[in-house]
């Protein structure tokens, strides 16, 4: 995309904690702190220039000193479930994954599931659906996309059984906030519908919990006159879900009512029972 204006660019890949194994204790910044570490170390330090992020892989808020500078086009924000063959759910299924929001909602669309955890990168979960160390794995449909990747046996999980993480689908752009030669070039590539959605998902995360590993789903669809939000939040073994559809004109409005709707149907206590565990 830079390219593209005429602008020249050195990519500079990373691997983070996360791709790595690494468990959440080990980083500061718990479970989302692993996908981001290194990339930010190196954005402070002035290695890089831009950080590129998975943006459901950010915190609610920007540490200090950084600024979210740009979201491009959202690529498809749902989760695909990849399974070993055939594609079915038997019951007693093992599906890996060390996500919260997806345990708790596939337990509750699929009961009778064994969920193990499962961790790495994206090359490093596939392989142990194949190899056979779990039955399914479930991963973002927008992953497999950027790194050209079509498993044999896949199928997207609807919203209705599956919502998606903030921000996933999304690609956060973050400079240093003092970097305005920079801001002012990646602000081009900035898509607002994108930014809007993000916006809002991030704003519902901030509300009820920041930074922590929730068992949380959130998306935005943005038109010209509304935005639309759903919001879950479920307890880890999928035996209670919340749900709220809220639509609005602003990200942080929207985010503020379908928060207090989710509080007000005891959304507080499965997030209390989640962080005592």
């Amino acid at each position: 995309m830079l390219a593209a204006r005429d602008v020249a660019s050195e990519l500079v890949p990373m691997s983070t904690s996360g791709d790595e194994g690494a468990l959440p204790g080990s980083s500061p910044q718990g479970l989302k702190g692993l996908w981001i570490d290194a990339i930010l170390d190196a954005l402070e330090s002035g290695d890089i220039d831009v950080a590129v992020h998975s943006a459901k892989d950010l915190p609610a808020e920007d540490d200090e000193g950084f600024v979210l500078a740009a979201v491009p086009p959202r690529a498809d924000p749902a989760d695909v479930l990849v399974c070993r063959d055939g594609g079915e759910l038997r019951p007693g299924a093992t599906i890996g994954t060390s996500s919260l929001r997806r345990r708790a909602q596939l337990l509750a669309a699929f009961p009778g599931l064994r969920m193990v955890d499962l961790r790495g990168n994206v090359g490093t979960r596939l392989r142990k659906v194949d190899e056979g160390e779990v039955d399914a794995a479930v991963l973002a449909a927008a992953g497999l996309q950027r790194l050209g990747l079509v498993p044999d046996h896949q199928r997207p999980l609807p919203l209705d059984a599956m919502v998606p993480a903030p921000g996933q689908g999304c690609l956060a752009l973050q400079c240093r906030d003092d970097d305005e030669g920079t801001i002012a070039m990646v602000a081009d590539l900035d898509d607002p519908v994108s930014h809007r959605a993000l916006d809002t998902e991030r704003s519902l995360m901030w509300r009820l919990g920041g930074g922590c590993a929730l068992p949380l789903g959130g998306f935005a669809m943005v038109s010209a006159e509304s935005i639309r939000l759903t919001a879950v939040i479920a307890t880890p073994d999928g035996s209670r879900v919340i749900r709220s559809t809220v639509d609005g004109a602003t990200p942080e409005d929207v985010a503020a009512v379908a928060a207090k709707h989710l509080i007000a149907d005891g959304a507080e206590e499965i997030l209390t029972e989640v962080a005592a565990e």
